[in-house]
């Protein structure tokens, strides 16, 4: 069975964030995830981990104003220095928390401004990030995610992340691969997984429709996590799902060995 790490961004809504690090260390993960931890000082961050004896598995790259609706601004030609700074405020939060994965999200393509300048933007910005998080031991990675839950999203298909991988050119940059993402965009999970294992530094799961936990709905997750062990995936898998009955309640999918 994989390794699962608990998305503090949908899992434990009824409590604050703060508190959802003892809540997930008390259901049995070991590692946690989510957008990021800005809100608070990287210092106090640590300390919840360490308290509860959680691993940092992976957080974003600052995305933009996230609650006004931006999704990223890796992409947006006019944002190229609030990125960088981004990049190096989550190195620091990253080399604090021990966290050893970036992820870096997009953005929406604006109208007005071609796909061609909006890609070599965010390739330009991916290949300054991936040296820099090289340079403190760190993966950076790109999700792409479906456009039925963020239409207009730059990045939402494995073929496109393959292509701005290979015009980046750095031995640094990976992918994240979210089984639910591309179960609405392209299907065929296990067979794109396969191919392109080498290049997936992390993954994540929900179910389809609903974005609830495995075992609500149409993808076979028994089955993934076979293949996963199969193929020796040894990373960890993200559960960024909404909980349909709360999170520990809905924690059955896992058989007891989260």
């Amino acid at each position: 069975m994989p390794k699962f790490s608990a998305n503090l961004s949908f899992l434990y809504p009824d409590l604050s964030f703060a508190e959802r690090f003892a809540a997930a260390a008390k259901d049995g993960f070991k590692a946690v995830e989510y957008l990021g931890p800005y809100d608070l000082p990287a210092e106090e961050v640590a300390e919840l981990l360490a308290e509860n004896g959680l691993e940092q598995a992976l957080f974003n790259v600052p995305s933009g104003d996230w609650a006004g609706g931006e999704r990223g601004i890796a992409c947006l030609p006019d944002r190229v220095e609030e990125f960088r700074e981004g990049v190096e405020t989550a190195i620091r939060y990253a080399e604090a928390l021990g966290c050893k994965r970036l992820n870096v999200i997009a953005g929406l393509a604006p109208q007005g401004i071609s796909s061609e300048v909006l890609e070599t933007t965010l390739v330009e910005n991916l290949r300054h990030a991936a040296s820099r998080v090289k340079q403190a031991g760190i993966r950076l990675l790109i999700e792409p995610i479906n456009l039925r839950d963020i239409p207009g999203f730059f990045l939402s298909r494995t073929d496109h992340a393959e292509r701005i991988l290979e015009k980046v050119g750095s031995d640094n940059i990976f992918i994240q691969y979210d089984f639910y993402h591309m179960q609405v965009m392209q299907g065929d999970l296990v067979a794109t997984f396969e191919r392109l294992k080498d290049r997936i530094a992390h993954i994540q799961i929900a179910d389809n429709p609903g974005r609830n936990e495995p075992g609500t709905g149409e993808i076979n997750y028994p089955f993934i996590f076979e293949t996963l062990d199969r193929l020796g995936y040894d990373g960890w898998v993200g559960c960024e799902y909404k909980p349909k009955a709360g999170t520990g309640a809905g924690l059955g999918w896992a058989g007891g060995r989260i």
